[in-house]
């Protein structure tokens, strides 16, 4: 049954966002370093704050994942209005 406010009341597969997380902070980091290598720095910089942004994002995750599961209702709770909607 659909509330009408899923946005504000969704949940994210932490897990899943977890490893593409790392697989992207890998990808960064790799980039980082071929394009130091190759003589690019401006490229390298690039990558090297995108590696930045995934790491505290990586963080962030595991911040969620160690706060453990909250309370969600079943399927047979009616939906509700979300605290602080009124």
């Amino acid at each position: 049954m659909r509330s009408g406010n899923e946005p504000v009341t969704a949940r994210s597969p932490l897990r899943l966002r977890f490893w593409l997380g790392v697989w992207g902070l890998v990808w960064a980091a790799a980039g980082t370093a071929a394009f130091s290598l190759a003589g690019r720095p401006g490229w390298a910089a690039a990558c090297g704050a995108l590696a930045v942004v995934v790491s505290v994002d990586l963080c962030m995750i595991v911040r969620h994942i160690r706060q453990g599961p909250h309370y969600q209702p079943g399927r047979n709770i009616p939906p509700y209005e979300p605290p602080g909607s009124r």
